[in-house]
């Protein structure tokens, strides 16, 4: 595993028996059996189903996790921004990665000219014939660039918007040498938190049929998809069944936030175990009823909702943002103990990975040891 910072100032507790609790917080804190459980179950299910897997590393943003990840099978991962992919290649290797936004400034598309060079199997989306000239000066015939087509799946954030735009664009990669079509990625990112899994399933078996329409379309002119990528965590199973993708991008599987954890993943199974927390301490209890933590907007996403107190308060305990550095545990007629520790689920595991530098990575209350961030902030 990767050495972790220097400048940690927990790294003194790694292997006391007990040091979870003594965490200078707030501390990001992953509970490694569960992760491997959850990347061994996925696993598991993508190779009974037959389809490949990519998970998305912009849940995590951690070579650490990412080479666990592909130790367990998975074929490549995905970064959701080149900076992303230029963090998690150095810190590797890490091959086969594909970049899921457009790259199109000229600057960074001499980032990504450079990174294809020093990185196996590099592929990227795009969705508007202009990229596909600029990417195509970039690169040389020699080592050309795979090209993965983005399809809207009726977002309209990124994606050809129509299936004539789609057969479009394949032809306009085609012409270039220095490009390599590849095929198509569909990323349903609204249905993934559905929370019925019925009325989920109605709503992808409704996209998939408008892919299946593009990909016969591709086909018949002579551009049979190679990959066809997306998904996730919230509409794998279902993904799976359909039969359509080659390879699914999950990522929150990895942890399971708060978002994930309220909606049915599955049909007949079990959620996905809860892997990622923060930990906090109580630095004010002068009210009754109440507590004051050090974890606020800057330890949290807020995006998600807020999140569940699941250690260190009474049963059903409430979770108040109270500003920059703080929240607020509510629980009528408790009395909070002065400096205690307190644990919470995380909203949203995405955005909250990127506000620290380390997961401080347990076994129980020990801590084994402290991973890096490796890609926090690189969202250019």
């Amino acid at each position: 595993m990767t050495a972790m910072p220097a400048s940690s100032e927990n790294s003194h507790l790694i292997g006391q028996q007990g040091g979870r609790k003594s965490l200078n917080t707030p501390a990001l804190v992953l509970e490694k059996a569960a992760m491997l459980r959850n990347i061994e179950r996925m696993a598991a299910f993508a190779s009974e189903k037959g389809v490949s897997l990519r998970p998305h590393a912009k849940t995590h943003k951690s070579v650490d996790i990412a080479t666990l990840q592909l130790e367990a099978g998975a074929k490549g991962i995905c970064c959701a921004k080149l900076g992303e992919a230029e963090a998690l290649a150095a810190a590797g290797p890490i091959p086969n990665i594909l970049i899921t936004s457009p790259v199109v400034s000229a600057p960074a598309i001499a980032r990504l000219a450079k990174i294809h060079g020093e990185t196996e199997a590099l592929m990227v989306v795009a969705d508007h014939p202009g990229n596909v000239s600029n990417l195509a000066r970039a690169f040389g015939e020699d080592a050309p660039l795979g090209i993965l087509i983005d399809i809207d799946p009726g977002i309209h954030r990124t994606g050809v918007a129509s299936p004539d735009a789609a057969l479009a664009l394949a032809r306009e990669i085609a012409r270039q040498p220095s490009l390599r079509y590849r095929g198509v990625q569909f990323y349903c990112g609204l249905h993934q938190h559905i929370k019925s899994y019925a009325e989920r399933r109605a709503a992808i078996i409704e996209r998939t049929g408008y892919l299946r329409g593009i990909v016969d379309q591709l086909a018949d002119a002579g551009f049979v998809p190679e990959i066809i990528s997306g998904g996730g965590t919230g509409t794998h199973e279902i993904d799976a069944e359909l039969g359509l993708f080659t390879e699914l991008q999950v990522g929150s599987y990895v942890f399971m936030d708060n978002e994930y954890g309220e909606c049915e993943l599955f049909g007949d199974a079990e959620n996905f175990e809860a892997a990622l927390f923060v930990d906090a301490r109580i630095v004010s209890c002068n009210t009754p009823g109440m507590a004051t933590v050090d974890a606020g907007f800057k330890a949290l996403s807020t995006d998600g909702g807020t999140p569940v107190v699941t250690d260190g308060a009474p049963d059903g305990a409430g979770f108040i943002f109270m500003g920059d550095e703080h929240g607020g545990l509510l629980a009528a007629d408790h009395e909070f103990e002065h400096g205690a520790a307190v644990t919470l689920q995380v909203p949203h595991c995405d955005p909250t990975v990127n506000l620290h530098d380390v997961y401080h990575v347990v076994d129980g209350d020990t801590v084994v040891d402290i991973w890096p961030v490796t890609a926090r902030g690189r969202s250019r």
